[in-house]
């Protein structure tokens, strides 16, 4: 089960251990996009980072499964045109919702890992330069 079907004593002892998410700088969040209900998981997942008042991290939302979720959405009649169609406005609507701090993936089939890491090394990047912020007046 997920976080809400735990029984009760198990999720407060499961958010004791999410209290390490305020440690962290940045939160990768990986959706299994094949589950039916991944936008109810999602939404539980974003409410629970609020409980833990942690919902100020920069988060990189991963849409793991994605080679699933077109065998489970589309059929196999279905012009190619018309799948690219759908899934770019699927991709826009995530896109906007997440403020682009998402990535479409496949890992079984290593598709689109090379953007998953440069949208990692990118928000590192932004975290280290807000953390150490480089001024040129430092070395003068």
């Amino acid at each position: 089960g997920f976080i809400r079907k735990l029984p009760h004593h198990l999720v407060e002892s499961f958010k004791s251990t999410l209290d390490e998410v305020r440690e962290a700088d940045i939160l990768l969040h990986v959706v299994d996009m094949s589950h039916p209900q991944h936008e109810d998981q999602l939404a539980v997942v974003k409410k629970t980072l609020q409980e833990l008042d942690a919902y100020d991290k920069p988060v990189i939302t991963i849409f793991n499964k994605m080679d699933e979720f077109e065998k489970n959405h589309f059929d196999p009649w279905l012009e190619d045109e018309v799948k690219q169609q759908i899934l770019a406005e699927l991709r826009e609507r995530w896109e906007i919702e997440l403020q682009g701090n998402c990535v479409f993936v496949s890992a079984i089939e290593k598709r689109n890992i090379d953007s998953l890491r440069a949208t990692i090394l990118e928000k590192v990047r932004e975290q280290y330069q807000i953390r150490y912020p480089y001024r040129t007046a430092y070395f003068f």
